[in-house]
């Protein structure tokens, strides 16, 4: 069975519009970095979609997974400075609020 990439890219973008929509909306860092990790991964989608869809025109479709991999590996270096600082503010306010985080600013 194949997927048309059209239904593909439909659902990268549903993803992105959640991931968006969970960054604005909650108050728990965790959950924000998660909501950036759920954008990542609909990027990725995007651009394995788009590489597959130029494979199938006959063109060099490994742009898409060569972004994917450089993708991947931003959302990891993301991920482990993203919960070093989750840590450092949990053990400095008690709580892992975005607001504990504004409170912050000098």
């Amino acid at each position: 069975m194949n997927v048309p990439t059209e239904h593909l890219l439909y659902l990268s973008a549903g993803l992105f519009a959640l991931g968006v929509l969970g960054f604005m909306v909650r108050r728990n860092v965790i959950v924000v970095l998660m909501c950036v990790e759920l954008m990542l991964n609909a990027a990725n989608l995007a651009f394995l979609a788009a590489g597959r869809q130029h494979a199938l025109e006959g063109k060099d479709g490994l742009q898409g997974p060569i972004f994917a991999i450089f993708v991947i590996t931003v959302a990891a270096a993301e991920a482990a400075v993203g919960l070093a600082l989750i840590i450092a503010l949990y053990r400095l306010k008690q709580s892992a609020e975005t607001d504990a985080a504004a409170e912050m600013k000098g």
